[in-house]
């Protein structure tokens, strides 16, 4: 049992603000009591100067693309020739270096105040294309990863089928490809049904995107997996809408609700390329829509309609994606700043807004519908934001100068489940996560 005392705590309601002096407390890594208008620390409790908030979730990873930073500006290309690059590091990894350089990747999302990670997993099988003798070696290995990170996962496991979609049908896989595919849709589902979990790890599906799974296999796909989450790469590219439309007559957010997997389970990544009439079709059914902007503006994918797809209907959540960057703060403060770009107006988005989209509607996107909060019964799950750091000082609303100024160096203490994994900036599992993000890239790239 422990006791926070925040100088400045939100609790996640977007549309109250922060309050001074909340007290938290906390038992077998839940939230029991809280109380507001607390002057002043009492005896034994932590102390959280700053403002605290509900843990980060990163709705959208893929781990080994950590491996690319600052390693693909060497030219120009789009989307497509950024590809290629990852292929390389995919086909490189084993389940033992796949475990480390995921362990490192995750510690640098929690020094960010990243709680819970969605991993949209496709790296299945071995290079070969042939199954471990584990046949989820690869996401398990996510999952231990976690562990020792000291962060939550959902893994996000994902049917990948196809080598792409042209005006001609679906292209056979290439061979990097052939380790992300398994052999059909019920070879995946046999698959996904082993996952062994674990009390920090949950499970969901993934559809890797209309490019990679063929219309055959979305048919009845959504009662394959039940009540668990379901994501999908949706409309990142203009070319993949093109296709799409070329062989299918629809676009791929038609297709989807063809087959009945528009609905409150299902998150779009991305949506950075839907017609009006997608943006309805999703709103319309409750789907969720993540988008990683700091991924979109690196690959140049373009700037996705995020005030249209929130007023449609569709939660908002956040993910990292590539990991050109791994800061919460940042993707939350782009999405308003791409807003502006996009329309040459201000004030598209709260602080609040942004703010839950980072955690609350996060954490649901997750299967966690019961975090993103600071309230009995919720995770104790704190996050603590600096208001006195060179970027923050002077600042007279804590949430605007979390959401609109601070960066992941401003995340000063994360506590996950109630214990304890950041303090003053310091992760206290991972001695060295610079050194082991080094080393671990390193060697895959060796």
């Amino acid at each position: 049992m422990s006791t926070y005392w925040c100088e400045h705590a939100w609790l996640g309601d977007p549309l109250r603000p922060a309050e001074p002096g909340v007290l938290i407390e906390e038992s077998a890594g839940r939230v029991t009591a809280v109380s507001s208008t607390v002057d002043s620390a009492p005896a034994g409790s932590h102390r959280l100067p700053g403002l605290t908030v509900p843990g980060f979730a990163n709705a959208h990873s893929h781990a080994f693309h950590r491996a690319l930073r600052g390693r693909t500006q060497d030219g120009g290309g789009t989307f497509w020739t950024w590809r290629e690059r990852m292929y390389q590091v995919a086909a490189r990894l084993d389940p033992d270096s796949y475990l480390r350089l995921a362990r490192a990747v995750y510690a640098e999302m929690a020094l960010a105040g990243v709680t819970a990670v969605g991993e949209f997993h496709y790296l299945h099988h071995e290079p070969s294309g042939a199954g471990y003798a584990n046949p989820n070696a690869m996401g398990e290995a996510l999952i231990e990863a976690a562990r020792q990170a000291g962060i939550r996962i959902c893994l996000l496991d994902t049917l990948y089928l196809a080598g792409g979609l042209t005006d001609r049908g679906y292209q056979p896989l290439s061979p990097v490809q052939q380790r992300f595919a398994d052999a059909d849709v019920d070879a995946w589902q046999r698959r996904y049904e082993k996952i062994q979990l674990a009390p920090h790890a949950t499970r969901g599906a993934a559809i890797h995107s209309v490019r990679a799974v063929p219309e055959t296999a979305l048919r009845g796909f959504a009662d394959r997996v039940g009540d668990e989450p379901l994501h999908v790469h949706l409309s990142e590219q203009r070319a993949e809408n093109e296709a799409c439309r070329a062989f299918h007559g629809r676009t791929p957010a038609q297709l989807l609700a063809e087959h009945g997997l528009l609905g409150p389970r299902l998150t779009a990544v991305h949506a950075t390329h839907p017609t009006d009439d997608d943006i309805t079709a999703l709103g319309t059914a409750g789907a969720g829509v993540c988008l990683c902007p700091s991924t979109e503006r690196e690959l140049a994918d373009g700037i996705g309609p995020a005030r249209a797809l929130v007023d449609a209907g569709c939660p908002l959540s956040l993910g990292s994606d590539s990991h050109a960057v791994i800061d919460p703060l940042t993707e939350a403060r782009a999405v308003e700043m791409h807003e502006r770009l996009a329309t040459e107006r201000r004030g598209h988005f709260t602080a609040g807004e942004l703010l839950a989209a980072a955690t609350g509607t996060g954490h649901a996107a997750l299967g966690r519908p019961d975090a993103g909060r600071l309230a009995p019964g919720a995770p104790a799950d704190l996050v603590t934001v600096a208001l006195d750091s060179v970027r923050t000082a002077g600042a007279n609303d804590p949430l605007a100068a979390a959401v609109f100024a601070a960066t992941a160096t401003d995340v000063r203490s994360v506590v996950v489940n109630g214990r304890p994994v950041v303090e003053d900036g310091r992760h206290l599992i991972v001695d060295d996560v610079a050194g082991e993000l080094s080393t671990t890239i390193r060697e895959v790239l060796a």
